[in-house]
């Protein structure tokens, strides 16, 4: 079976907002087989923003497994990410999923990843998918560059992502804390 490649997901933080932005292509070897895919959520009673790269089924459920630790850790989103973190490292099922997650709250921003990765960037900036580094580049730049606000940021930088990644289109989806 061909490979599936999809989705560009997207953070911004700026000025006290909080914004994910994911696109809706999802392509099978030469192939869109889907341009409304949703890969963003909420979690957490809305406090917590969360968008998938990779598998759909496997996306949604690692996200369920986010929100039950979200539950158990009463919002604590470092925690219930590391704790994620390690079970899908260390449990046989979990291990053979293919997704990376990327969440983040009013205060927090992660990667997290199958390999036992949570990654908080420098910046306030995150992406992943295929479109991933085209995203965060343009967002650095407008972030450093420019006065718009985080929406804006993730807009753009998203439209610039779509422009080059043939695995990226430009419907959108975008959540705001």
């Amino acid at each position: 079976m061909e490979k599936t490649k999809s989705t560009t997901i997207l953070v911004v933080r700026k000025d006290g907002k909080t914004v994910i932005a994911g696109d809706g292509q999802v392509t099978l070897g030469n192939t869109v087989m889907k341009a409304t895919a949703k890969k963003i959520r909420r979690l957490n009673e809305g406090k917590v923003l969360v968008g998938f790269a990779g598998s759909a089924a496997d996306g949604l459920a690692l996200m369920e497994r986010l929100e039950e630790k979200l539950s158990k850790h009463r919002g604590n989103l470092l925690r219930a990410s590391v704790e994620l973190a390690k079970d899908w490292r260390t449990d046989k099922f979990l291990r053979r999923l293919e997704a990376v997650l990327i969440a983040a709250d009013k205060d927090n921003m992660f990667l997290i990843s199958g390999n036992g990765d949570v990654i908080q960037p420098d910046e306030p900036i995150l992406a992943t998918g295929s479109g991933g580094d085209f995203a965060r580049s343009a967002a650095l730049a407008l972030y450093r560059n420019t006065d718009l606000d985080a929406r804006k940021i993730a807009e753009e930088a998203m439209k610039i992502a779509g422009e080059i990644c043939i695995y990226t289109n430009d419907n959108i989806t975008i959540e705001e804390l």
